[in-house]
């Protein structure tokens, strides 16, 4: 597992988890992950326009609440995204997602061990 942040973080030490700081910027995390992931990766990311790009590149991309991302669903996903953001933008106030709940981190939970199960990565 590699985590990527613009910020120190506190990792557990383990030889299977690996953390790179990149600068502070915008996007520049984004684009390390684009940069490092390769076919059959797994990203984890609530960034829609992130999911979208990994997925371009043939990794698999879940979100925190669960929602595996697809080259089926995510174009809709970035254009609700993008007319949420333009709302925004003009001073609408769209509110933000809620708060993650058990059933969210349940269902997170669930689709991570389908997928390492699928992948025999367990």
């Amino acid at each position: 597992m590699t985590l990527v942040a613009n910020h120190a973080m506190r990792v557990p030490s383990s030889e299977n988890i690996h953390f790179i700081q990149v600068s502070q910027g915008f996007d520049v995390a984004d684009n390390e992950i684009v940069q490092r992931v390769n076919t059959g990766d797994l990203v984890i990311t609530a960034d829609i326009p992130l999911a979208a790009e990994v997925i371009e590149k043939g990794a698999l991309a879940l979100n925190p609440r669960g929602e595996l991302y697809t080259a089926d669903t995510i174009k809709a996903k970035l254009t609700m995204r993008n007319l949420m953001d333009t709302l925004r933008s003009s001073g609408v106030q769209t509110g933000g997602p809620p708060a993650l709940s058990h059933a969210d981190r349940q269902a997170f939970a669930k689709q991570l061990d389908k997928l390492l199960s699928q992948h025999r990565i367990i």
